[in-house]
């Protein structure tokens, strides 16, 4: 004969129930990288006071999570729109030929670099246009897709394996992880494409030389084009509020801007070997700095000092005394731009009052560095130095804490009560 419970059992059991679901509902337990419910799925109205991207529930469909933003950290959803792009072009690739021989496939320029250039000499070059513009769009949602597989699926169980718990520290970690992996992959791909150009070490009269540099090879337009859709898709997860806002959060805005000037005005008025010369100084040193990092939160005392130590050399490296050698090239090897015919110019007999030179304002020939276009150029490669020079203090400020105090800082990733964090949350 069963037992009917006591009224004072069920209310104690409908308690624990009603505690499961909240905690299946609240943002503070949802909130985070490592769920990719969050905050897409929450229903709760509970206030948390982490910043989350809130969007209302439209079902699965390719438009629902293009419009609602859910591919930015749902991996589930950006890899739906990755690969139904994929699966358009192959399938035309597969079908339209026998149908429509000779019709070019409307889904190339989402996976592939446009605009190539006929030569006779086997030399394969790019012109730029609207196209690449497709190319980063799709590319956005190829690193929203990356960013959450990589912090999800590779750095949480490394985290777990050195016994890291708090949520502030997991999604940190996640972060550094990723940026190591990108950094560490585009600092090496700049590498290469620098040592196959002109301007290698930092030959910087080669920045001006056979200006206009309208025609790019092949691995240098899929670098730059590839670099503009990381640094957009960070714009967002910065704009979203997709990540714990630190005390640098205007900088960091103020960087990611900086760097998208950058990126998008040198593609533009074809200065495509200075870029590749300033994102090498930029991605180098980063990997480092999130080396560095991700050694610090998994207790590793004397690799971190060592990383630390070494991550200060190449930052003083990369990103001072390089950055200084490219702006002294701008103010003082600008007039190297040739003041004769372009090479634009000639090949299509493009016949203008303004063709006889380089060093003037002509789109249509590719020539855009008229003498004012050095402030222009100089000025966002300073901005960046002060950034720079901003983080570098910080950098110090750490490197003399680690000495006096064994590396404590105030700078945590938790201020409540992480205060013992070791290398300052500089971040980029």
């Amino acid at each position: 004969m069963s037992k009917r419970s006591s009224p004072a059992t069920l209310h104690q059991r409908r308690g624990h129930v009603g505690d499961l679901k909240r905690i299946e509902t609240d943002r503070r337990h949802l909130t985070g990288p490592f769920v990719t419910q969050t905050p897409l799925d929450s229903d709760t109205s509970e206030p948390s006071d982490f910043p989350v991207l809130t969007v209302n529930r439209q079902g699965n469909t390719f438009w629902s999570d293009l419009k609602s933003w859910k591919w930015v950290v749902n991996p589930v959803s950006s890899f739906k729109l990755l690969a139904i792009s994929i699966i358009l072009y192959l399938n035309w690739e597969l079908v339209t030929p026998s149908i429509a021989p000779g019709l070019s496939n409307p889904l190339r320029p989402f996976l592939f670099i446009s605009y190539p250039l006929e030569s006779d000499t086997g030399d394969v070059r790019y012109a730029k246009g609207y196209l690449d513009l497709v190319f980063i769009g799709y590319h956005i949602i190829f690193f929203s897709f990356v960013r959450q597989v990589i912090i999800i699926h590779a750095c949480r169980p490394i985290a777990h394996y050195f016994g890291i718990k708090r949520q502030a520290k997991l999604e940190r970690f996640g972060e550094q992880g990723y940026a190591l992996v990108y950094f560490a992959v585009m600092g090496t791909w700049g590498y290469r494409i620098m040592k196959r150009l002109p301007t290698y070490w930092y030959r910087t009269e080669y920045f001006w030389i056979d200006y206009p540099h309208w025609d790019m090879k092949p691995e240098l337009k899929r670098y730059y084009l590839v670099h503009m859709a990381y640094w957009c898709q960070q714009l967002i997860v910065l704009l979203l509020g997709l990540e714990k806002p630190r005390k640098d959060y205007l900088e960091l805005v103020a960087h990611h801007i900086v760097t998208l000037w950058l990126i998008g005005w040198s593609y533009l008025i074809n200065l495509t070997l200075i870029g590749n010369a300033v994102y090498m100084s930029m991605d180098i040193p980063d990997a480092f700095l999130s080396f560095s990092k991700l050694l610090n939160y998994m207790k590793f005392e004397r690799a971190k000092f060592v990383s630390f130590v070494v991550f200060i050399g190449f930052w003083t490296y990369f990103r001072h005394y390089l950055n200084i050698v490219m702006l002294w090239s701008v103010w003082t090897e600008f007039d190297l731009i040739p003041c004769v015919p372009s090479v634009r110019a000639l090949d299509h007999h493009i016949k203008s009052s303004t063709s006889e030179v380089s060093r003037v304002w002509a789109p249509p020939e590719g020539t855009w560095l008229a003498p004012w276009m050095k402030y222009q150029i100089f000025a966002p490669i300073l901005l960046l130095q002060l950034l720079n020079l901003f983080w570098y203090y910080l950098i110090w400020r750490v490197a003399i804490r680690s000495i006096t105090s064994t590396l404590t800082d105030d700078r945590s990733d938790d201020e409540d009560d992480d205060r013992a964090n070791g290398i300052d949350e500089k971040d980029e």
